[in-house]
């Protein structure tokens, strides 16, 4: 693989990549559906998965004291919802329960990457300054902290709270101004092609694309500046 020389900060994308290890957060809450049985298909789940997605970006559900736990239970009881209203789920006792079972599963899943990203980051911090980038509700500090990572960031740039939102390139450049160090002097690690390592290069950044289990179409390898396949890649890169 390629190695970093000229390297003095990393930004690190949270949602795909740090908590899922490049496997996209759609696809961890198909697999919880799946081993629960949800007799729903996965097309039904897409339209619900993406509902989901558009209310919590219009609807201040989610509020900054939210665990992670939290979150998931909210995005569950939402897309449970859609399903159910749109007659794709029947309603009964057993389908008001499949919030908390997919939210415990997909909690204790995120829980077990995380002790691994945990190890990588604390890492990596010892050598170069770090921050975070992502696109979130509002509550990002709280997951970091109930985590354990909120103090290996310098600082966190968040969507909900700087009024930016990914693939805009003008986030990475906030996050490189929070850095103190010039954009060629970074590297951006992301799971998203498309809102992590296009707009990444355009803010004249390094990136390191984790290419993972994902919904994206229409990528390009030869955009990023290396591709890894587990977080733990990136030691050996930096």
């Amino acid at each position: 693989m390629k190695q970093f020389t000229d390297i003095k900060g990393i930004i690190f994308d949270y949602g795909g990549t740090i908590d899922t290890n490049g496997k996209h957060w759609a696809e961890v809450l198909w697999s919880r559906y799946k081993e629960l049985n949800i007799p729903v298909s996965k097309e039904d789940f897409k339209k619900a998965y993406v509902h989901g997605e558009r209310t919590l970006a219009l609807q201040p559900l989610i509020k900054p004291f939210h665990d992670f736990y939290d979150v998931l239970l909210i995005k569950s009881k939402i897309q449970i919802e859609y399903l159910v209203q749109h007659g794709l789920l029947s309603d009964s006792p057993q389908t008001n329960k499949y919030p908390e079972e997919i939210a415990k599963g997909c909690y204790d899943f995120t829980k077990g990457v995380v002790k691994n990203s945990l190890f990588v980051v604390n890492k990596l911090s010892v050598k170069y300054k770090l921050t975070l980038v992502s696109n979130f509700y509002g509550n990002i500090n709280k997951v970091l902290e109930n985590f354990g990572l909120l103090c290996s960031f310098k600082s966190v740039i968040e969507s909900a709270v700087v009024g930016v939102r990914k693939p805009d390139p003008a986030i990475f450049s906030l996050g490189v101004r929070e850095l103190g160090i010039e954009a060629h002097e970074t590297v951006v690690i992301g799971d998203s092609f498309s809102k992590d390592i296009v707009p990444a290069k355009a803010a004249g950044c390094r990136t390191i694309w984790l290419k993972g289990e994902g919904w994206e179409e229409n990528t390009d390898d030869s955009i990023p500046d290396a591709i890894i396949t587990d977080l733990s890649q990136v030691i050996s890169l930096l």
